[in-house]
């Protein structure tokens, strides 16, 4: 079911849209980090999707490495599996936004593999989130436009 108008689909409204998507999608991370629902790297990914799929309520893939083969098959890999289990996948454009947002590097140093993000639920309870709604709707009014994986930019701060 789309719930669009055209209005909402074009011109000055679609950017100022999108930037409420990107300031939302910014909600999200900061709030899944310190709950600990925040799965960082293509491998990891990978690994959470095949043990727990209904756990996980967002994919995230960035759209910096567009010339690297192996890692664009792994990203058809993982949008294939998650299209296949109902999961949001949204293309994040602006890296260094979203390493600053999840802290950029691993407790010994070495930099996060920011190639594929997840956002799981909290294990206690389902999130009800109002910016996980809001990116939620962005994504399946997305396909609803036949774009199946929207791209957000994050903006500087």
């Amino acid at each position: 079911m789309c719930n669009m108008t055209f209005e909402e689909t074009s011109g000055e409204n679609s950017s100022e849209r999108m930037e409420s998507v990107a300031k939302a999608l910014e909600e999200v991370l900061s709030s899944a980090l310190p709950q600990g629902c925040i799965t960082v790297g293509v491998y990891e990914a990978a690994k959470s999707l095949n043990a727990d799929p209904d756990n996980v309520v967002l994919c995230l893939l960035a759209t910096d490495d567009e010339e690297d083969v192996a890692l664009q098959i792994h990203f058809t890999l993982i949008q294939a599996f998650c299209c296949e289990n109902d999961i949001n996948i949204l293309r994040v454009s602006n890296m260094r936004r979203l390493a600053e947002i999840l802290g950029g590097v691993k407790p010994g140093g070495e930099p996060m593999d920011l190639h594929c993000v997840l956002v799981t639920n909290p294990q206690s309870s389902l999130w009800k989130d109002p910016a996980l709604s809001k990116v939620n709707r962005y994504c399946r009014d997305s396909r609803c436009l036949d774009q199946w994986v929207p791209v957000i930019n994050l903006p500087d701060r």
